[in-house]
């Protein structure tokens, strides 16, 4: 019964938690962007930078929806289960 409840309650809580948290990131990330821009970069190209810094974020954009999308898997699963 308890394991029923924590898993009701706790994987809509980290489902959200994953979305917002990426959201979150994009943000941050791409603000970085426009301030390293805006204030002239560091040694290397900006280019080179603006190029390096979107190919990351787009791995860890594909990795978080990879994991949001088997979060999402394991609700639909457990909710199917739990005869909702």
């Amino acid at each position: 019964m308890e394991t029923v409840l924590a898993t009701e309650i706790l994987l809509p809580f980290f489902v959200v938690l994953v979305v917002f948290g990426t959201l979150f990131a994009s943000v941050v990330v791409i603000g970085w962007v426009v301030v390293r821009l805006a204030t002239g970069g560091g040694r290397r190209s900006p280019a080179a930078d603006e190029t390096k810094l979107i190919q990351e974020l787009f791995h860890s954009l594909r990795d978080m929806e990879r994991r949001v999308e088997s979060l999402e898997t394991l609700l639909l699963d457990q909710e199917r289960k739990g005869g909702r």
